[in-house]
């Protein structure tokens, strides 16, 4: 139920179950229970204190790493919206975590997705179409599309990004078919963000924002914060390319930055507070001139700190804010010059809580 979307009658369950697995000693029980309690609270949002569950999780584990894989999953997936790619890459792929052709298939759905939009991230367009054909293959080996909720509109992503339109559009209808019929709510979500993919990659921007539209209401419904955001940032992102009345998108992107915001989700939020910088309406621009912050972070110097706090390189956070990375190599120093402190790591501590 965890995996088809189902999260409330999850959380219920799995209380019910942890707790009497730990009166009659079932310790294997318990421990997958608390896992995918874990795997419920980042799906619906409740990110305040999750990676330190986890991380707590983990160390019980001790010589049973294989009991704490969802676990790992789950801080590779904060790390990847913090931005933090480096130990998301860890937490994904390290020697303790599952491994992908032999671990549980909807794990390695999970993590292959989480690669490929880390490979996108870093414009690895080939690295990611050969992660997304290999997770499918091993999708269709199974035949349980439910399972490909967290996989499929990054799959696809990449694949229309490498320029095999023809094998996106089969890998939709595909996954369409192996949903027709099943109740798998988080799946249909997934699956109109998908279509929503192949629409904005294929020209049809209107269709396209539609289905991110639809999809972010079905996420929303579950509840699926961050996912929420995600669609509904693409849903704005395709009606900005070609409508005259800007403002109800611009209002979506900053809805869905300030999810972001309050999840911990630096990364996320940075692109997309870029992107509102692109089409803030005339009237809402600052007038020419440099304003004066004094020894006070600028907003653009303290996003480029969070990102920099977080691990990024310049050359990422150029990427991610669309600047130069001598721009934000300049940034970076004012941010260490007005903070006092030596190290981007240290920018951590003096930024506050949601540069975490």
């Amino acid at each position: 139920m965890v995996w088809l979307g189902h999260y409330e009658k999850s959380r219920d369950l799995l209380a019910e179950g942890v707790t009497l697995a730990a009166r009659s000693g079932a310790v294997y029980a318990e421990q997958t229970g608390r896992g995918c309690a874990l795997v419920v609270d980042w799906a619906t949002g409740r990110w305040a204190g999750l990676a330190e569950r986890c991380r707590a999780f983990v160390d019980e584990s001790g010589d049973m790493p294989y009991l704490a894989s969802d676990a790992r999953m789950v801080l590779g997936l904060l790390a990847l919206a913090r931005g933090d790619w480096a130990d998301a890459l860890d937490r994904l792929t390290g020697p303790e975590a599952a491994d992908l052709d032999t671990g549980p298939v909807p794990i390695s759905a999970t993590v292959s997705g989480a690669l490929i939009r880390l490979a996108l991230a870093h414009d690895d367009v080939a690295g990611a179409a050969a992660e997304a054909a290999v997770a499918w293959q091993r999708l269709r080996a199974k035949g349980i599309w439910a399972w490909a909720a967290e996989l499929a509109p990054w799959a696809v992503e990449a694949t229309l990004r490498a320029g095999d339109t023809a094998a996106a559009s089969a890998m939709t209808a595909e996954f369409a078919a192996g949903l027709d019929g099943r109740d798998a709510p988080s799946a249909d979500a997934a699956l109109e963000w998908t279509r929503g993919v192949l629409a904005e990659h294929t020209g049809r921007t209107t269709e396209a924002a539609a289905r991110y539209e639809s999809s972010a209401a079905a996420y929303r419904s579950l509840p699926r914060p961050y996912h929420a955001a995600l669609t509904a940032a693409g849903a704005a992102r395709c009606a900005l390319g070609g409508a005259q009345d800007s403002g109800p998108a611009v209002a979506l992107l900053t809805d869905s930055a300030a999810v972001f915001d309050a999840l911990g989700a630096t990364w996320d939020a940075a692109r997309t507070r870029a992107e509102l910088r692109h089409h803030q309406p005339a009237a809402e621009r600052r007038p020419p001139g440099r304003p004066a912050y004094g020894d006070a972070l600028s907003p653009r110097e303290e996003e480029v700190a969070e990102l920099a706090a977080a691990g990024m390189s310049n050359r990422e956070i150029a990427a991610t804010l669309h600047l130069s990375p001598r721009t934000v190599e300049q940034h970076v120093a004012r941010a260490l010059q007005k903070t006092g402190v030596h190290s981007r790591q240290q920018l951590g501590r003096v930024l506050g809580p949601a540069s975490h």
